[in-house]
């Protein structure tokens, strides 16, 4: 460690205090950088490596690479690179394959693949520079070469690491990903899981993560042993350290806010970055009493002495945004300002939909008239997902009968580079429309922005219209993954602002539509979608809570949690019940009666409130609401007979 870059005020000191640190290769290293500054080392290892027996992708790679069929190869870490030898050794010879990678470009990730290389013999062409992340190794090469058509070879480490993925095929690069080996839970548990009582009983100060892995591993054994609440209310109270950025993001996808990161990701800058804070943090927290409600995507932290608490922070919809404990259930439903209500008709009879939505006066009217007469608990902004298309040019207007359609669909590249540069200034009547709805309601009525994902967004583009099978959408991701990934990215930079410019105007709550997104498989979802979702998703404001929402969505609900969100939308078809077990209790749930239920009689539709509300236990976190929106026919007596049982039913 270079005390040079210490910091001159004073000097490291973990005197006295407990520290936790999830480490398993380095935990005599660990315990002795923490010892030397005067702290209590409790190591815990959280994960272990175990070299894939069986590994057909490893042989087909050494099969390409002595073919000449691979351009690129990247080597992330030196476990990795020892452990793909061992396997690729088996069918070919060493010093044909050392031959064949001193034909190509060879990059590595840090010092330990680095020395793994030179191990073997090779001096890798790029190495990624500090603090070596995904980004830097990106950067690095993309410097060096054009990626445009080029056959990269990726060494995973247990887990893909689909950023960089997502972010060398939207350069070009036709992406294999190297399994080499997979990351499980150690054999002897038993550290771990007495750190994890430590934490949960308040025994310790700090704790320290040191990969991704390491906080999906401890979040899960810490469930399995019925302690995943009160550990993380634990860690709450304590400082924690975060290895780096990707660890980090995991760490707030569980609900957990890192407290500090090193400036380099090094386990012993990360020891001393906690010798430095762990005691001012502490304190900190202890005299604030800060409130740490957490989002899975961002920390939804106020500190008192630093940010004022929002407006209406004790509203029952935003307590369950933050799954706190509420009066009663909240509820709000899709579409409540819609075709169903007579006084929706006579304002849309008048005008046209994109003229109600462009004007703030109209498109205010109806959504605060859909909160008065029905006495839900929250006002969504009258508005369409489809808005942003607008001002990028592609021709949308809405047809009789036939919904959406966009004269110039975006099939290609040259159609993606025709889309001018965007201006979010173009949709401020939206932001009208909520100030005016906020001068009107907002003293006493939480206002929803919205906006659609960029999976949804983009099919319409390509589509141009509504789908059944998203043919043109698949195939353009499918054989134009560059062009697919820079759209996305593209509708990730406008909905972020968007969303940004309603919640500027007085939005407490976002909601992201992903409608068409059930038409993905997993894998295509994790590829195509999640890491631009996820992006999306922290760009929105800090503090401001996320309701992340799809239909037909039962195969995609881990991914989607995945993908951030402080509370999951619900369509219909899943039990609530089993789905919000599946999802986790870190994460607020929002749904789902079948919207066809209220065309039921009144007694039904009670007895089906219930049975929601049973499914939900009174675990706080959870938002009423159908599992899509409000359809044209359906009686109005009966939308706010389903409101009035929530509240009935629900009251604590």
């Amino acid at each position: 460690m270079d005390s040079s870059s210490e910091p001159a005020q004073r000097p490291p000191d973990l005197s006295g205090l407990r520290v936790i640190a999830f480490e398993s290769r380095m935990a005599a290293e660990t315990a002795r950088l923490i010892e030397r500054s005067g702290g209590i080392a409790m190591i815990a290892p959280a994960m272990r490596e175990v070299p894939l027996g069986d590994n057909p992708a490893a042989l087909d790679f050494a099969d390409r690479l002595l073919a000449g069929e691979i351009d690129i190869a990247i080597f992330l870490t030196g476990v990795g690179v020892r452990a793909l030898f061992q396997v690729i050794q088996t069918r070919h010879a060493r010093a044909a394959l050392i031959a064949a990678l001193g034909r190509i470009v060879t990059v590595v990730r840090g010092p330990k693949p680095l020395a793994a290389l030179r191990e073997l013999g090779l001096q890798p062409t790029i190495e990624a520079p500090e603090p070596n992340t995904w980004r830097e190794l990106l950067g690095a090469l993309a410097a060096r070469c054009d990626l445009r058509g080029r056959r990269v070879a990726l060494q995973e480490y247990g887990v893909s690491n689909r950023d960089l993925v997502s972010a060398l095929e939207a350069r070009g690069a036709e992406v294999t990903v190297v399994p080499v080996y997979r990351w499980t839970l150690p054999a002897d548990r038993g550290p771990l899981s007495e750190a994890l009582h430590a934490i949960a009983d308040g025994k310790a100060q700090v704790a320290l993560f040191t990969s991704s892995n390491q906080v999906t591993n401890v979040m899960q054994v810490a469930e399995a042993e019925g302690i995943g609440d009160a550990v993380k209310r634990g860690l709450g109270s304590m400082a924690v350290g975060s290895i780096g950025p990707v660890c980090s993001q995991e760490l707030r996808a569980r609900g957990i806010p890192a407290d500090f990161e090193p400036a380099h990701p090094k386990l012993g800058h990360l020891v001393k970055e906690a010798a430095l804070r762990a005691r001012q943090l502490l304190a900190a927290k202890r005299a604030s009493g800060s409130i740490r409600a957490v989002s899975p995507a961002r920390p939804l932290i106020l500190d008192a002495q630093s940010a004022p608490k929002p407006h209406l922070w004790n509203h029952p919809f935003l307590k369950a945004c933050r799954r706190e404990p509420a009066e009663y259930t909240p509820i709000w439903l899709m579409r409540q300002a819609g075709r169903y209500m007579p006084e929706y008709r006579r304002v849309r009879d008048r005008y046209g939909f994109i003229e109600m939505c462009s004007r703030p006066d109209l498109a205010a009217e109806v959504t605060v008239t859909a909160v008065e007469r029905l006495g839900v608990d929250a006002a969504i902004i009258f508005a369409d997902i489809l808005l942003p298309l607008i001002p990028m040019q592609v021709g949308l207007h809405y047809e009789k009968g036939d919904g959406p359609v966009i004269d110039r669909p975006v099939r290609s590249n040259a159609d993606l580079a025709r889309i001018p540069e965007f201006d979010v200034a173009a949709l401020s009547f939206v932001g009208e429309s909520i100030r005016l709805v906020d001068r009107a309601i907002g003293a006493k009525t939480p206002i929803i922005g919205f906006a659609g994902a960029p999976f949804t967004l983009a099919s319409y583009l390509i589509e141009g219209g509504s789908s059944r099978q998203y043919q043109t959408t698949k195939t353009l991701m499918y054989t134009e993954p560059e062009t697919w990934h820079r759209l996305m990215e593209l509708l990730v930079r406008i909905t972020a602002d968007y969303l940004n410019l309603q919640v500027d105007a007085g939005a407490s709550v976002v909601q992201l539509f992903d409608s068409w997104v059930g038409s993905l498989g997993p894998d295509d979802y994790r590829r195509f979608v999640l890491p631009h979702t996820a992006t999306l998703i922290s760009k929105v404001k800090p503090g401001v809570p996320v309701i992340h929402f799809g239909t037909i969505t039962g195969n995609l609900l881990e991914l989607m949690r995945e993908a951030g969100g402080d509370v999951i939308g619900l369509d219909w078809r899943v039990d609530l019940a089993e789905a919000w077990k599946r999802l986790g209790y870190d994460v607020a749930v929002q749904g789902n009666l079948d919207p066809i239920a209220l065309f039921a009689d009144l007694p039904e539709i009670r007895a089906r409130a219930r049975t929601i509300l049973d499914k939900a236990a009174g675990r706080p976190g959870h938002i009423f609401n159908l599992g899509h929106g409000i359809l044209p026919e359906t009686p109005v007596d009966h939308v706010i007979a389903l409101v009035e049982a929530v509240h009935e039913l629900s009251r604590r």
